[in-house]
């Protein structure tokens, strides 16, 4: 628990700095000059071993995987198993946020291992678009990886996309569309600034102006606000008959810092504490720093970063002007 009663019981563990996808909001035009020596990344053992302290000793219940590319990561099966092991410690749920594009043929034995809900990105209905926004081909492998994920099985399904002016955000309606017939959240992400995303005031869309522009096109079908859960960091809406439903992350208009519960564990074994906090800590220097760590260094680390979290973010301007990871070596 932090200096301001925020319990922190969502872990969020960055797999790799690899992608098999360049998108602009995410990685710089020019790509990421360094990445982490393999040599400096956490290995699976070491993994598993903060998963461990993080669920048995400060109170984490919920992991989510993320990267990067988790997909990309060789031993992700193996990680996700060993994470499943810590259920009878407490941990309720194993998450993934994936792009999707190498997803698809990987769901059964994902779920197998232990997997219970996934996220996949998506910010267009346009093959073309796609190419525009990741750089890459591959739109139609992601949407057949979104329906296969909610054929098999998940305890939840969500589709993410960053909604940004003049790019894709008339699609909104298209994506709320898509939760007439499935049983999927769509989740609508605000235009966040990181390292080398050109992020502008001109692209920002504030998730009022989204919401106004789906009432306007679905009427007269009533839109309700949906129940969220604790903690979440999404305003949930459904429409009167769909199956599913969809939200808004409102990080930039309406900031949910004093309810946030969310630590971060980057793939070079940093802790962040904020998502837009610089200040972080290196868990994997600690874990090597003699042959036999004790688990209470570590507790006593982590426990002195979460401390030092303040109470929210510097605000949508400043933001803009602060240096910070671009997301790609953060984790989404």
């Amino acid at each position: 628990m932090d200096t301001f009663g925020r319990r922190h019981n969502y872990l969020r563990i960055s797999l790799t700095e690899k992608c098999n996808l360049r998108c602009t909001y995410c990685m710089p035009a020019t790509g990421v000059p360094t990445l982490t020596p393999n040599s400096k990344l956490l290995s699976t053992n070491e993994i598993l071993r903060l998963a461990s302290i993080f669920v048995k000793e400060c109170g984490v219940e919920k992991i989510r995987l993320t990267g990067g590319e988790p997909t990309v990561r060789r031993d992700l099966l193996e990680i996700i198993e060993g994470l499943d092991k810590l259920r009878s410690h407490g941990l309720t749920s194993i998450g993934m946020t994936t792009n999707g594009l190498a997803l698809k043929s990987k769901l059964p034995a994902l779920k197998q291992a232990g997997l219970d809900h996934l996220n996949i990105s998506l910010d267009t209905m346009s093959p073309h678009m796609f190419e525009l926004l990741t750089r890459r081909r591959g739109h139609q492998s992601v949407v057949d990886s979104i329906y296969a994920a909610l054929d098999t099985g998940f305890k939840s399904v969500k589709l993410n996309n960053v909604v940004m002016n003049g790019v894709n955000d008339h699609e909104v309606v298209d994506f709320v569309e898509l939760t007439r017939n499935h049983d999927l959240y769509v989740r609508f992400i605000e235009y966040m600034p990181f390292d080398g995303n050109q992020w502008s005031n001109k692209k920002f869309v504030p998730y009022k102006t989204s919401l106004a522009q789906i009432n306007s096109f679905f009427a007269p079908t009533p839109v309700f606000k949906a129940s969220d859960d604790p903690n979440d960091t999404s305003k949930a809406y459904k429409l009167d008959g769909f199956k599913g439903k969809f939200g808004f992350i409102t990080s930039m208009s309406e900031h949910f810092c004093s309810t946030c519960s969310r630590i971060r564990l980057l793939a070079d074994g940093n802790l962040k504490v904020c998502l837009f906090g610089n200040n972080e800590v290196n868990l994997r220097d600690v874990l090597r720093s003699s042959d036999n760590v004790p688990d209470e260094e570590v507790i006593r680390v982590i426990e002195e970063a979460v401390r030092r979290k303040k109470k929210q973010h510097a605000g949508m301007e400043n933001l803009a002007t602060m240096e910070n990871r671009p997301m790609v070596l953060i984790g989404g």
